[in-house]
């Protein structure tokens, strides 16, 4: 009767966790992936923020030129 018990704390263990256990994990895996997401994203924006820098600096450095 005690081996049955166990097998049945087992079991129900493994369900709570299961139960319990997987949703957060994965929540925590999708918060990692928004994170990643979310850098990826800030690096796009700030490569556009550069290739507009330096387009409107070699505007400018035509401007001069062509003024000289």
């Amino acid at each position: 009767m005690k081996n049955t018990w166990r097998i049945v704390g087992i079991i129900v263990l493994g369900l709570f966790v299961l139960v319990i256990g997987l949703p957060v994990a994965l929540s925590a895996v999708g918060l990692v992936v928004g994170g990643v997401g979310m850098l990826i994203g800030l690096a796009i924006k700030l490569i556009q923020l550069a290739v507009v820098v330096a387009i409107g600096y070699l505007l400018l450095a035509g401007i001069r030129a062509v003024m000289r």
